[in-house]
């Protein structure tokens, strides 16, 4: 067993970290308070290899595994997580792609991503669907050799800026075992009858676009259909466990991004003649604070190496997710509290940090959905 990262690991991370810092600092306010995001600094990104770093040189990815990706996820969140969610997450589908597509898809759909040239999206969740996944009732019926989709989604990331979207459909209605009744269509966002509506006023990572998504006799060829008609729920649990391991660098980026602020801030506040860093209530939260982040970081590694060889460990991936998202609200909420009233106003950073933690806890499997998941592997 090697805790050491590698050279070429260490320098991803200081590069990602060199490039958040230079591209997000200045304006993540901006795009916090406008709720919109520059698409140059997305594309600087992919010119550096930081979009679909999962992706095999074979489709013109960086070739990396899913451990540097969400590495690289962590320090962009740790500069900041509207910017960090919004540059890589353009990317988000692609998963579904790369794990279950054919050859044919894989050629067409991932090199554009690598490239700067195009953006995806993976619509799941539905106005009375969420953690349920087999509620949804967007429907694709075959008519020809096509497919018919109709139906919405909502809280879908890259619903308006997306070029193509991975959709989950139920293609199967009439099977007994509904978790059967479902399949992922490639839906190009061109297509005659889609329609994306863009919703403001989130609590948090307002950079990134998050829309309500409509399907009116949308027509997609029978060829756009993603791995085996019918087998959609159990590819969603396969890329799920892949995407939770970002979510929790995402989890730690966030909480790590609080800490150093409120370090900062505890070394130079002045409270009864000394600094606030000097009381030892202060020392005692920052301690907790790195020691939950540490441990938060270890299950993500852990998980994503793990992922790299191959070895998908479930409850593991949701003791990551969980536990990161769980320290991502903690230590955010302590930051501000330690940045007094300071910490309320939007002229300090760890106001916002402490908006955008939340989604960790929520997106891509509840809290609840992730505790569910080890007691059951327990059990």
């Amino acid at each position: 067993m090697d805790f050491l990262l590698s050279k070429e690991q260490l320098d991803i991370i200081a590069a990602a970290r060199e490039f958040a810092e230079g591209e997000f600092t200045d304006r993540a306010q901006e795009f916090d308070r406008t709720e919109t995001f520059d698409e140059d600094i997305w594309k600087k990104a992919s010119e550096l290899g930081f979009i679909g770093m999962y992706i095999p040189e074979e489709y013109e990815g960086p070739g990396f595994g899913f451990l540097e990706c969400a590495m690289v996820n962590e320090e962009f969140w740790a500069v900041d997580p509207g910017c960090g969610i919004s540059t890589l997450a353009s990317t988000f589908g692609a998963e579904m792609i790369l794990l279950h597509g054919n050859e044919e898809q894989k050629k067409t759909y991932l090199p554009p991503l690598c490239t700067g040239k195009a953006i995806s999206g993976c619509a799941i969740t539905e106005p009375d669907a969420g953690s349920d996944v087999t509620a949804a009732c967007t429907t694709a019926v075959k008519d020809g050799d096509h497919w018919v989709i109709n139906g919405s989604k909502t809280f879908i990331t890259n619903g308006t800026r997306a070029t193509f979207i991975v959709v989950f459909c139920q293609t199967d209605p009439e099977q007994q075992r509904r978790h059967n009744r479902f399949s992922f269509l490639l839906v190009p966002t061109n297509t005659p009858g889609f329609k994306a509506t863009k919703i403001t006023g989130k609590l948090g990572i307002r950079a990134s676009d998050t829309a309500q998504l409509f399907f009116n006799d949308v027509r997609v060829p029978q060829e756009n259909l993603v791995g085996q008609q019918g087998q959609g729920f159990y590819q969603l649990m396969n890329f799920f466990n892949h995407t939770r391991v970002w979510v929790a660098a995402h989890g730690v980026g966030v909480a790590r991004g609080a800490m150093e602020r409120t370090i900062r801030h505890v070394k130079q506040r002045k409270l009864f003649g000394q600094t606030l860093a000097s009381f030892q209530a202060t020392q005692l939260k920052l301690a907790e604070m790195a020691t939950r982040i540490e441990a938060s970081r270890n299950f993500y590694y852990k998980a994503g190496w793990l992922l790299d060889k191959g070895i998908v460990k479930h409850d593991l991936i949701a003791m990551a997710k969980w536990y990161a998202g769980e320290t991502a609200v903690w230590v955010a909420n302590e930051a501000v509290q330690l940045h007094g009233g300071y910490g309320y106003i939007d002229e300090y950073d760890v106001q916002r940090f402490y908006r955008d933690a939340k989604i960790v806890e929520i997106y891509e499997g509840a809290k609840e959905v992730e505790k569910t998941i080890i007691a059951k592997e327990l059990l």
